[in-house]
């Protein structure tokens, strides 16, 4: 009996991913024919004529390119980024049995932040001044953060307070440095760094969707393989976890590198997104529960729901001024986040 209601409870699990898998995919098609008067159908002969290699001799050229230059790029690299922030910030809440932890929490955007920062307003040099000078400094200042971090943390011994601690007080410290880059910086370069900091998609290509996609499908496959280990991690303390044969602080390592890979990846291209990778683990958790397997997919999943529909309002509720994403998840999110706490706590109190 338990077992059949545990095979039940499991295939409800997989449809569920299934469903919202195909309603992401939906959404970006919708998404992407916004504004057309053929809808639908017009992204997809968009898609078809360029399969065919007949996209230059298609009456309607101009808007085909509008669709897979422009749109179809923004939403693919929403949907990534959304994946791969919910997935770092539920592995990274799982090693460190802390709900209240992300990549922007633990520093690594903000470190992103003062990278690019610092690129943008002292860079002289073409490179430096270029999209590539910007994502190299941006990508190098995260894992700089990453290895501050476990390098203190493994002083300290490598425990989820340890990591939490370091990364909150780097946040505070990659930020302060972001703040005295912006007070020398001029005038022109300072709103430069300042929508880079908003977080945005407007500079989305496909040069960044392949490396972005790649880096993010590659880690979470590797992140899924760990699923057992993560449950026990999540749920128990180091020594249970060593008794059962785990290494606690070498999968936190292998973990926590991975988890930084994707969200450096992301941010470079993107700007700093914040919240995403707080607020999706924690829906995926109330609707799906803590197995892995299931919880990993399914918060990436949410997160690319959810910055697909915030990428589409700061788009266009304000047309023709574009809102940047990284306001509008915040909008979206706190009000989402506080019911889903109040939620938590009154089923605690039943």
């Amino acid at each position: 009996m338990l077992e059949q209601e545990y095979t039940a409870g499991n295939r409800r699990r997989y449809l569920l991913i299934l469903f919202t898998l195909v309603i992401t995919i939906i959404l970006g098609v919708v998404f992407s024919a916004i504004g057309f008067n053929q809808g639908v159908m017009q992204v997809l002969i968009a898609v078809k004529l360029y399969c065919a290699g007949a996209i230059e001799s298609s009456p309607d050229i101009s808007i085909n390119k509008i669709i897979l230059l422009l749109r179809l790029p923004r939403i693919v690299l929403a949907i990534l980024a959304g994946i791969g922030l919910a997935v770092a910030g539920a592995v990274m809440q799982s090693i460190t049995r802390n709900d209240l932890v992300s990549s922007f929490t633990l520093g690594i955007s903000s470190a992103a932040a003062f990278g690019a920062s610092l690129c943008i307003v002292f860079g002289n040099s073409l490179f430096f001044q270029s999209e590539a000078g910007i994502v190299t400094c941006a990508f190098s200042a995260s894992l700089l953060c990453v290895a501050v971090i476990y390098a203190v943390a493994r002083k300290l011994g490598i425990t989820p307070a340890s990591i939490v601690l370091v990364g909150i007080a780097l946040n505070y410290f990659f930020s302060a440095l972001t703040a005295t880059v912006e007070f020398f910086a001029k005038e022109h370069k300072l709103e430069d760094v300042v929508q880079w900091t908003f977080g945005t998609f407007n500079r989305a290509s496909w040069d960044h969707v392949v490396f972005t996609g790649g880096i993010v499908i590659t880690c979470f496959l590797l992140l899924q393989r760990y699923a057992l280990q993560l449950d026990v991690l999540a749920s128990n303390d180091d020594d249970m976890a060593k008794s059962l044969g785990i290494q606690p602080g070498r999968i936190r390592t292998q973990i926590g590198i991975m988890a930084v890979l994707i969200t450096a990846a992301i941010i470079s291209f993107t700007g700093v997104i914040g919240f995403v990778g707080l607020i999706a683990p924690h829906m995926a958790r109330f609707i799906i529960g803590n197995e892995h397997r299931f919880f990993i997919p399914f918060s990436g999943l949410l997160g690319a729901l959810l910055l697909l529909v915030a990428d589409t309002i700061g788009k266009y509720i304000l047309y023709p001024v574009s809102i940047p994403v990284g306001i509008v998840i915040s909008f979206l999110g706190v009000p989402l986040f506080i019911y889903l706490i109040l939620n938590d706590r009154k089923k605690g109190l039943e």
